[in-house]
């Protein structure tokens, strides 16, 4: 059994060559029992799992044929740019949707897995936004609201968000280390995304695995793969015409 974990795809219509890279890391591990956990931001945006689009129908029959492998299974954890994605969407394929922080174990080794955001708790601004737009309440009228108006709310947060962060020191957008130490105690590894800077930290002997974001100028990204005996591999994903890892 593999388990694969990956993070920050940020797929969306307008870089078809990351879908494409999905698709093909996808057909890489289609026939190694993979347990694939996607740690957010798979998408660049989610304004709600009715949203419908022909690109996405393309990425539903790629997952439900990924899917139908014997001992295959996808997890998902939500990032800070699609929240919003449920049960629903992931009921296409028989994913799972995991809660905001998942500890597991595989063979003798405990796993902490999320995406990330909660780590930076420096970034004020930036956590006082988060509690108010994922309240259950705020989050379910949002989703009763018109396809077209959460198409403008999200454009509209994703320029603030860019306007934000050329305002935001490099440390204070990072993780904060005593979040960090708090996060990995009673664990053997922490696992997480968002941050966009792959790396793997020594926290008092443990892990901090960071996983990297797709990233199509480079074409690539770090991605982890751990085998049932908890040995593991920390792989560059290069995105290409024929794509391949490398250690």
């Amino acid at each position: 059994m593999t388990y694969l974990f990956i993070a920050d795809l940020h797929l969306s219509p307008e870089h078809p060559r990351l879908v494409r890279g999905f698709f093909d890391l996808l057909e890489h591990y289609k026939y190694q029992n993979t347990q694939l956990f996607i740690l957010g931001d798979w998408f660049n945006a989610w304004i709600g799992d009715d949203y419908t689009a022909p690109w996405l129908d393309e990425i539903i029959e790629h997952l439900k044929q990924f899917s139908l492998q014997a001992g295959n299974q996808i997890y998902f954890q939500v990032g800070n740019r699609d929240f919003a994605l449920g049960q629903t969407f992931l009921n296409q394929f028989n994913g799972k949707l995991l809660p905001e922080f998942y500890t597991f174990n595989i063979g003798d080794k405990k796993f902490r897995l999320e995406h990330g955001d909660a780590l930076c708790t420096d970034d004020i601004s930036y956590q006082r936004f988060k509690k108010i737009i994922r309240n259950p309440i705020v989050l379910g009228l949002l989703k009763s609201t018109p396809l077209g108006f959460r198409q403008k709310l999200a454009n509209g947060f994703r320029k603030k968000s860019r306007e934000f962060q050329q305002n935001k020191s490099y440390e204070i957008m990072d993780v904060n280390q005593q979040a960090v130490e708090k996060a990995v105690n009673n664990v053997d590894l922490l696992v997480h995304g968002h941050t966009h800077r792959p790396e793997i930290h020594d926290v008092n002997g443990k892990a901090r695995i960071v996983l990297g974001d797709w990233r199509e100028k480079t074409s690539e990204a770090m991605i982890l793969e751990v085998d049932e005996n908890a040995d593991w591999k920390f792989i560059r994903w290069t995105i290409s015409d024929n794509n391949h890892f490398t250690d």
